[in-house]
């Protein structure tokens, strides 16, 4: 399977997504990465990583590339040739089965819209995410994390459905629970959009909907997916984020405070290894665009390699899973209560 890989995109392009790619291929079969952008560049970085596996890498070379700061609307009309239209193309045409990329997260998904169009019944594409929680699985799936500021109701419908098929066909759980993120549990709480969209999700059957779920809950796992807007999606994120780093400095601080302290650390480091893996955003790689006809995939900004392997297996998993038949299928099956709100 090949995967194409925006090697000018995020802070840390093209070197850390170069070795991420050699890390991928070399630690998955059946995988081959097509690596887009400046082609000395590209070749530079190569020259210091690991020869084994390079001839599963190919190089297609632009001389344009996106950067974090440029405008969506800019991009799509001006920057036709960049590394992230190019990849998309590589999609669209069948050369490859996903795109990754840890490029400008609102450049990719406009130029997504544009070269590989919607899903048949999907009116916005979401950005879902994998984050911790305490249950044995350790993880729940949020979306949309930050592609939709403005929804309407028909759009969390959507969004629930894409996150019950991206749970099933790529996270393998069986029959997914689905939250309405809300400031409350009861059914009447939240604003408008809260409000008039949850009657329409309780009577949505292809997804297992288990009602709201409060800010506090999301990390006990009460829902293996958890829908809301953008806006409420990526505040959640950003806060879930610092509260971690603000965590693990200051236990960092207390923990080195003392000798008594220090000992403790040491007969607790693995635990402490554990921890920290299951916090860490490197280790899920990457957040799925949805609801676009095909694989794209958005890394972090601040990417290192390790998140660039796991965001291109994300990719290939995602699309070894057929999950885009199974969201158009389930999207036209519940088209009915979507049309009749």
């Amino acid at each position: 399977m090949i995967i194409a890989v925006d090697a000018m995109g995020g802070d840390n392009a093209p070197s850390e997504v170069v070795k991420g790619a050699v890390k991928a291929v070399n630690e998955t079969e059946n995988l081959e990465v097509i690596l887009v952008g400046n082609k000395a560049l590209i070749e530079k970085e190569l020259a210091a990583c690991s020869k084994k596996e390079q001839p599963k890498i190919q190089i297609m070379h632009t001389d344009e590339f996106i950067a974090m700061d440029d405008h969506p609307s800019e991009i799509v009309r001006g920057k036709r040739k960049s590394s992230m239209h190019v990849g998309l193309k590589l999609v669209k045409d069948g050369k490859a089965a996903g795109f990754f990329t840890a490029g400008n997260s609102g450049a990719a998904m406009a130029v997504a819209m544009v070269v590989l169009g919607l899903l048949e019944g999907v009116a916005r594409p979401a950005i879902g995410t994998i984050l911790p929680c305490s249950t044995e699985r350790g993880h729940f799936f949020m979306l949309d994390v930050g592609a939709n500021v403005d929804c309407r109701p028909e759009h969390l419908v959507t969004f629930a459905i894409m996150g019950s098929a991206y749970a099933k066909k790529v996270l393998h759980i069986d029959n997914p629970t689905v939250g309405l993120l809300n400031n409350g549990e009861e059914e009447g709480k939240g604003d408008m959009l809260t409000k008039a969209v949850y009657p329409i999700l309780k009577k949505t059957d292809v997804i297992n909907f288990v009602g709201n779920v409060e800010g506090k809950a999301l990390f006990r796992g009460e829902a293996d997916v958890v829908v809301c807007d953008g806006f409420a999606g990526n505040i959640a994120l950003k806060v879930s984020q610092s509260v971690a780093k603000y965590m693990t400095s200051m236990l960092k601080q207390e923990l080195l405070s003392s000798t008594v302290s220090k000992i403790g650390a040491l007969l607790s480091k693995k635990a402490f290894e554990n921890l920290k893996k299951k916090t860490d955003g490197a280790q899920y790689g990457g957040a799925p665009l949805l609801g676009v006809k095909g694989v794209c995939v958005i890394g972090h900004g601040s990417s290192n390699d390790v998140a660039v392997a796991n965001g291109i297996r994300v990719a290939m998993r995602a699309s070894m899973s057929k999950m885009n038949e199974a969201i158009v299928d389930d999207v036209r099956d519940s088209l009915t209560h979507i049309l009749n709100y």
